[in-house]
């Protein structure tokens, strides 16, 4: 059984990381406002359909560390504690081949975006 205010806490740590208000935050997850509010406020325990659209619209959110405190938050690793940071991935995770990646660009929602060289701060 879920302890209802660790999950909270969990929660609000969430919210704390992407920098997101509680409307904020349910729009995002597709819900009502009043959810968040019930939830946080500790009136509702969180329903399976909300802890699932958490771990689906945020995959930094690990489900045992959401619903028990077991487990890290992230759950990946980054080089900095934004939300919008490269992570490093090892070559061996993909299968080697010819070609090599000499740019990668990251196009956000709000329009902006990151250029990342292969060579950049080496």
């Amino acid at each position: 059984m879920v302890n209802t205010e660790e999950f909270v806490q969990r929660l609000e740590k969430i919210l704390k990381y992407y920098g997101l208000s509680a409307s904020a935050f349910a729009d995002k997850i597709a819900v009502q406002r009043s959810t968040i509010s019930h939830l946080l406020s500790g009136r509702n325990k969180p329903s399976l359909e909300f802890v699932l659209k958490v771990v689906k619209s945020f995959p930094e959110v690990n489900l045992y560390w959401l619903l028990n405190g077991k487990g890290t938050f992230p759950a990946v690793q980054k080089e900095t504690a934004t939300p919008h940071s490269t992570e490093t991935v090892s070559s061996t995770e993909y299968p080697s081949n010819s070609k090599s990646i000499k740019k990668i660009i990251i196009f956000y929602e709000d329009g902006s975006f990151e250029a990342f060289n292969k060579n950049a701060g080496q």
